[in-house]
């Protein structure tokens, strides 16, 4: 029996053992005594899988830490980080189902003091791979609460889908910016996630759009939550100062009355045209978009701008893209894709691009002290060694470790079936 030790440039040890060992039925893994030095220590006789099994099995109440078992460490074959990802997906629908439902029962979700009431219509028969959503935006903001009542009103008749769940929320607050406070993007998680789990939404089919204020929020809410929407749309709102860099692999369309001259918004999406222009042409597989002025038109766009929900219909996400442009907005993402930050240790406004081409990660532009670069059985060939650099310097070499430890800390920061990792490094890039 051999075994390999990869040091992590951070000093993180990663143990991976030789094909007779790896697929033990005796799990074994490395530790560090307080003299540093290495030891092999037998866990269970038991396969992972097995002993996650049992642990479920038991009440949430009874249950230690799932990250702290020591099983949850053991490296896994293709076959048990599937098996353990379906345990873990099953387990949570189990716990949470009903949580979730009364929350849709009583409309409203709520996130510390703040509440966001919603409504929703279904369209059309279901697909098999599970219904589209659109979160519908209304106008407003920095109006008397009456006001914002009566814009949300109006959003709920504004469109109709050929198939799918037509959500309209009532922003928690009445404040100009009400579609692009920090909050919102909770909110939206949470509810993506309540449709996902009781009216069985497909995560590769979640769409937003909104009006006027709405479309504020869209143009800055779309490259934040770039990484769980298909595509987002755009009418007659403003951009403020947010940036297109993050829509890289989200489809992007504006509609906009050509004569609606209100704080410039007209000439604010031909702006974005030629942003959203230059960089397609620099990047041709990404960036996608459709920009649309409506000739005679105002700030109403007497329901024109329609044909935006077709267009978005076309595309679903990708989860997993080649390429990735994280570029921080004000509110600050912990995670975009396969890639991770310390929200401490990165500031707004950072920008974090990589590449990944077969077996190999690279960092072209990194504004970020230490990062966490997530892989999954879609992505690469974990079997395989995979190779982490930044510009000319190779950060990492080695095999990538299937957990459940890492299969429970993604599940339990997205509530996402489809967007799962099983393997992860963490590295410092100063």
């Amino acid at each position: 029996m051999r075994c390999l030790t990869t040091i992590h440039p951070a000093g993180l040890m990663i143990f991976v053992a030789s094909a007779t060992l790896f697929f033990s039925a005796s799990p074994v893994v490395a530790i560090q005594n307080q003299a540093s030095e290495k030891r092999l220590v037998v866990q269970s006789t038991r396969s992972p899988v097995i002993e996650l099994r049992a642990f479920l099995d038991r009440p949430k109440s009874d249950r230690a830490e799932l990250a702290t078992q020591p099983f949850a460490q053991v490296p896994l074959t293709k076959k048990q980080a599937a098996v353990a990802k379906e345990l873990l997906w099953n387990d949570y629908v189990k716990r949470e189902r009903g949580e979730r439902a009364a929350e849709l029962k009583s409309s409203e979700v709520k996130i510390g003091d703040l509440r966001m009431p919603f409504v929703y219509q279904i369209f059309g028969r279901k697909p098999a791979s599970g219904r589209s959503l659109y979160i519908s935006m209304h106008g407003g903001g920095g109006a008397p609460k009456p006001v914002n009542d009566q814009q949300w009103e109006n959003q709920k008749r504004l469109y109709r889908l050929n198939e799918g769940v037509y959500l309209v929320p009532r922003a928690p607050t009445d404040s100009w910016n009400l579609w692009h406070q920090a909050h919102v993007d909770q909110f939206f998680a949470r509810l993506i996630e309540d449709m996902i789990l009781l009216e069985d939404v497909d995560p590769n089919r979640v769409y937003i759009m909104g009006y006027s204020a709405g479309g504020d929020g869209v143009y800055q809410l779309a490259p934040r939550m770039a990484d769980q929407l298909a595509a987002a749309s755009m009418m007659a709102g403003h951009p403020n100062e947010t940036s297109p860099l993050g829509l890289r692999n989200l489809p992007f369309t504006i509609h906009m009355g050509a004569l609606d001259s209100g704080y410039d918004r007209n000439k604010k999406a031909k702006e974005w045209e030629a942003k959203l222009s230059d960089l397609h042409r620099q990047d041709p597989d990404g960036y996608i978009y459709q920009v649309t002025l409506h000739q005679g038109k105002g700030h109403w766009m007497d329901r024109q701008d329609a044909v935006a929900l077709d267009w978005m219909a076309k595309y679903t996400r990708q989860a997993f893209p080649k390429r990735i442009v994280w570029k921080q907005d004000d509110v600050v993402h912990p995670r975009f894709y396969w890639l991770a930050v310390d929200p401490q240790q990165i500031s707004a406004r950072a920008e974090v691009r990589a590449n990944l081409e077969g077996q190999q990660v690279t960092l072209t532009t990194t504004d970020a002290k230490q990062i966490t670069v997530r892989f999954n059985d879609s992505m690469v060939n974990l079997d395989q060694p995979v190779v982490v650099k930044s510009e000319d310097r190779e950060l990492f070499r080695g095999r990538i470790p299937r957990t459940i430890a890492t299969l429970a800390k993604t599940l339990s920061e997205r509530r996402d079936p489809t967007s799962l990792f099983s393997g992860e490094v963490t590295l410092d890039l100063e």
